[in-house]
């Protein structure tokens, strides 16, 4: 197919198409007359760019995701545009507040803890590969949004900063790899960010959550006792994240500094840990499967 009938079947300009090849997106054959052919395959390609640029991602970026066939780098480039509209949002609301007579020493504060808020997110989200790092950068994202108001918050948000600069890498084992991308393939911004909020209603009544869910927790527990789970991917992924949690210093450097970071989360945090002591009293044989 030529370059003018292509550009009939996909809408674009033939400068766009001739710009797409040059830039290495598209790979058409050269006939003998040096007129480039385009295949089926690549015209498909070329209908992907379109979708993809349309929706604001980078030559660059496209680049990426047409060369990545496990889709994860659509699903971290689909987490940083929810951080932009996020970022967006709070700077609307901000315009409100100076339109309603705010002082400008006010909202300053404000403007630098958004931007402190996402130098942090997009930080998880570089230093964690995935689905995890999807996952805690949209988890704490919505705790980064406090104004940094003492020297103890200011020393906090350099020590979350140092920790995500300087954290080894996860290097999991290919096999678990595959696992993981096979079983979050389908996981996006919005189911992320359901579980997550599922996950923090159930901390305003843990009691009643547990009641109402206790026979799927009982078939949680049974599983997870079984022998079916030692031999299972996801138990030795949990024990790969157990390891590398308690030997990173996420334990012990990154949640107290976000703790003293953030009040919200702080606040976030008790609950957690009240909530798993109403868990563990009615279900002790956890507290042995997270040994």
């Amino acid at each position: 197919m030529l370059i003018s009938e292509v550009s009939k079947v996909t809408g674009l300009t033939k400068k766009a198409i001739e710009y797409y090849v040059e830039q290495d997106l598209v790979f058409p054959s050269v006939l003998e007359t040096g007129y480039r052919d385009f295949d089926e395959v690549q015209v498909e390609r070329l209908n992907q760019i379109s979708v993809l640029r349309k929706v604001g991602l980078s030559t660059e970026e496209i680049k990426r995701v047409l060369a990545d066939e496990s889709g994860d780098t659509l699903q971290t480039l689909a987490v940083k545009k929810e951080l932009d509209i996020r970022g967006e949002q709070a700077k609307k609301s901000i315009l409100d507040k100076l339109a309603s007579g705010s002082s400008y020493s006010d909202i300053s504060a404000e403007l630098q803890a958004i931007e402190a808020g996402k130098t942090i997110a997009e930080k998880l989200l570089e230093a964690f590969p995935g689905y995890y790092g999807r996952f805690i950068c949209l988890h704490f994202a919505s705790f980064l949004n406090e104004p940094i108001k003492t020297d103890r918050q200011q020393l906090a948000y350099s020590q979350v900063i140092s920790f995500l600069d300087e954290v080894p890498p996860l290097d999991l084992p290919e096999d678990l790899q595959e696992y993981l991308i096979e079983n979050t393939k389908t996981l996006g911004t919005r189911q992320i960010t359901e579980m997550i909020q599922n996950v923090r209603a159930s901390l305003d009544d843990p009691e009643e959550f547990l009641s109402h869910n206790k026979e799927m927790l009982d078939q949680y527990l049974a599983y997870r006792q079984s022998d079916e789970y030692r031999a299972s991917p996801a138990y030795r992924l949990m024990s790969y994240m157990k390891e590398f949690n308690e030997t990173s210093g996420y334990y012990d450097v990154f949640i107290p500094a976000l703790k003293e970071l953030s009040p919200s989360y702080a606040e976030y945090h008790r609950q957690l840990e009240l909530a798993n002591e109403k868990m563990l009293a009615q279900y002790p044989d956890l507290e042995k499967l997270n040994e």
